[in-house]
């Protein structure tokens, strides 16, 4: 491991497990070794391009597929009447096809035309399948089986690349979003109306990136896109691959990064449309016996042993960055990529308190799923260094974020729950007038030295059928009109939901993620169509009319989470060190801290406002409000004058050289920057 010393100096702690990591590291360069060897890394990765059926650029169609059951393989479909046309074996499993052109030198397959893959397996059955690496999936009903169609428009309906890449964003102000939710209506949005209606909305509240769920095809929609069934197609039930390339290309114009939730932990274990007994085995590209099912999402797992599986999950990353120029992935189901009894570590996370490292190290580790992801990090970083990863499922994990070179697993982020878990404890369980402020640091309690989090008051798991939204916890079934009396109940709700967003968003993390409406307080969770429900789409949807419209209270907390956005994009505290702790005080309720030059002070008393309340202040000079929770703009009080100017004076207090009188209304935060800065 070239530089495991530089991690043993951030983690000391982790020097116990040397032997673990360097195991990893070691099947990690192994592997990578052997491609480079017998393939390169740079054609291994891009099977999209001899793998699946496509067309050639003298009008043929070139045909493979890695089918280690197969006695003989076939295809048909409308281009031949459904007549089998045979493959011929290439050894290794692999089977070959080449259809030549019509005499007029067009293709002899029609774009959009059904295709089937027709195996015979060595035990005398004869199957159909859809090829892995199909492009484009339609289903027949709602929540059906999939037909395969020859995806191969003509030019003049290919989208024309036109706006380059976004430079690399340094921190993340992530928007999350669900394409089939992104509609006021009763309906399975589309790749298009979010182009039209939600982009330049995401632009407009100062989001920098976005990040969409269920893209890749998957047959149940109510599995939030984590049962894929097929790794190449852009979910249909949206529109075309060409329109969510528009979708992309749009919201490159507009300045935004685009990532996509990815699953290469599990797969759906549906087997006419999806991989699972893709070749009439329950192998091919999962693992055999009990350790190739998670029962308890009724999913397959990979098995990271198999050089085709490698292939495969690599090239669908390549096949998305190439094909849809998209800027990053999220990492979902890591658990089943780590652990070899993933159940199991479920129930463990609650019990290694003391010593949490060790739940990460020993036999109940996956080396082979381990060595995958420093592979694919490593990959992916090669050959796009712009391109953003993001791990889900495992906050605790060290060296999640550490370049593999040290022998992390090379993740630029990791998504982290430990603010959601906070507001939720306080929320849940805790009298506003007991919230305890040490209780709130404790957001920072767990920091991985140098590894980049994102952070989240709640994100798509807290808005699911079953589940509280914050919105709704806080605010109940208050009336939203602004021509109804304020209650005490919404007063606070509103208050409350403003501060806890803007700490999360300020205090510990390297980003922050939204989920789709929720930066006005939607009220509702999402429950998707599903037999359970009648196929209702009543809460399937999210209803932007209630942030424009200007009689309803959503409006102060949607122009409060665009002031937020945009204070940040210019002071930059996601980009800054680690905010530091200045006040914490319990009787109180005050908790002050400086990040990236600004001065954050929030009053969590339900009742008690401080006027002439000093605080401690690094720097010296006159300080200005550049934001306040309490401004009657975001439906507060006004109970500070805007443009009115703080002096901190010299004179050590609490361990700093100056300090400032400040009024701290209650239930509400200030951030204060230095005058000169401020204008």
């Amino acid at each position: 491991v070239p530089a495991i010393e530089n991690l043993f100096r951030s983690y000391p702690q982790l020097r116990v497990y040397e032997d673990d990591i360097r195991g990893r590291y070691g099947m990690f360069e192994k592997t990578k070794m052997s491609i480079e060897r017998e393939e390169g890394l740079e054609r291994f990765t891009q099977g999209h391009k001899e793998f699946g059926v496509m067309m050639t650029e003298d009008g043929g169609v070139r045909c493979m597929e890695w089918i280690p059951n197969a006695k003989a393989v076939y295809l048909k479909g409308e281009f031949n009447n459904w007549n089998l046309v045979q493959y011929r074996e290439i050894g290794f499993g692999k089977w070959k096809l080449f259809i030549p052109p019509n005499r007029d030198g067009s293709c002899a397959i029609r774009h959009c035309s059904e295709l089937k893959i027709v195996i015979e397996t060595k035990d005398n059955q004869r199957i159909e399948r859809i090829s892995p690496w199909a492009k484009y999936v339609v289903q027949r009903e709602a929540n059906q089986g999939f037909k395969w169609r020859f995806w191969n428009p003509p030019s003049s309906q290919r989208v024309q690349i036109t706006h380059t890449r976004p430079n690399k964003p340094d921190r993340l102000r992530i928007y999350e979003a669900h394409i089939g939710i992104a509609s006021d209506r009763c309906e399975v949005s589309t790749y298009r109306h979010f182009t039209s209606n939600i982009l330049p909305r995401i632009r407009d509240q100062g989001y920098n990136s976005l990040l969409l769920m269920a893209v890749i095809e998957h047959s149940y929609y109510p599995s939030w896109g984590y049962q894929v069934t097929n790794y190449f197609a852009t979910s249909s039930r949206f529109g075309t691959p060409e329109e969510f390339k528009e979708l992309v290309q749009t919201a490159h114009g507009m300045g935004i990064y685009v990532m996509v939730d990815v699953m290469h932990g599990e797969a759906s274990k549906n087997v006419l449309d999806g991989l699972n007994m893709f070749d009439g085995t329950e192998a091919c590209f999962f693992e055999e016996g009990a350790r190739g099912f998670n029962d308890e999402h009724d999913t397959r797992i990979f098995d990271y042993k198999k050089w085709e599986t490698l292939r495969f999950l690599m090239s669908q990353l390549r096949y998305y960055v190439n094909e849809y120029h998209v800027d990053g992935f999220r990492f979902n189901g890591m658990s089943s990529m780590i652990f070899h009894d993933p159940s199991k570590h479920a129930v463990q996370q609650s019990s290694f308190r003391d010593n949490q490292n060790s739940q990460y190290f020993g036999m109940q580790m996956k080396t082979d799923g381990l060595a995958y992801i420093m592979l694919m990090n490593d990959m992916l970083h090669r050959f796009y260094p712009n391109v953003i990863t993001i791990a889900e499922d495992v906050p605790g994990m060290p060296a999640l974020c550490r370049p593999v070179s040290e022998g992390g697993l090379g993740f630029d982020y990791r998504l982290c729950k430990d603010a959601a878990n906070v507001w939720a404890k306080l929320l849940n369980d805790t009298r506003d007038e007991d919230w305890n402020m040490h209780f709130i640091r404790q957001m920072i309690r767990e920091n991985r030295v140098e590894e980049k989090r994102i952070m989240f008051t709640e994100h798509h798991e807290q808005n699911e059928v079953g589940r509280m939204t914050m919105s709704r916890k806080l605010m109940a079934d208050s009336s939203m009109p602004e021509s109804q009396q304020l209650t005490p109940c919404l007063d606070r709700g509103l208050s409350l939901y403003k501060m806890t967003r803007l700490f999360t968003h300020a205090f510990a993390g390297q980003g922050f993620l939204n989920f789709i409406c929720n930066e006005f307080g939607h009220p509702d969770w999402v429950e998707l169509p599903s037999p359970s429900n009648n196929d209702s789409y009543q809460l399937a949807r999210r209803q932007f009319h209630l942030a424009d419209n200007q009689q309803l209270r959503y409006k102060f907390l949607n122009r409060f989470d665009r002031a937020m956005n945009k204070t940040e994009e210019r002071y930059g505290w996601l980009k800054s060190n680690q905010a530091i702790v200045t006040r914490a005080q319990e009787s109180d309720k005050l908790f002050v801290f400086e990040r990236a030059g600004l001065i954050f002070a929030f009053n969590f008393h339900p009742t008690k406002s401080y006027p002439d309340y000093r605080i401690p202040v690094e720097r010296f000079g006159s300080y200005k409000i550049v934001l306040d929770t309490d401004d009657r703009y975001f439906g507060g009080h006004s109970r500070n004058q805007p443009n009115v100017e703080f002096h901190a004076k010299t004179g050590h207090y609490d361990n700093f050289p100056n300090s400032m009188m400040i009024y701290l209304p209650s239930r509400s935060a200030l951030v204060f920057s230095l005058s000169n800065l401020a204008h």
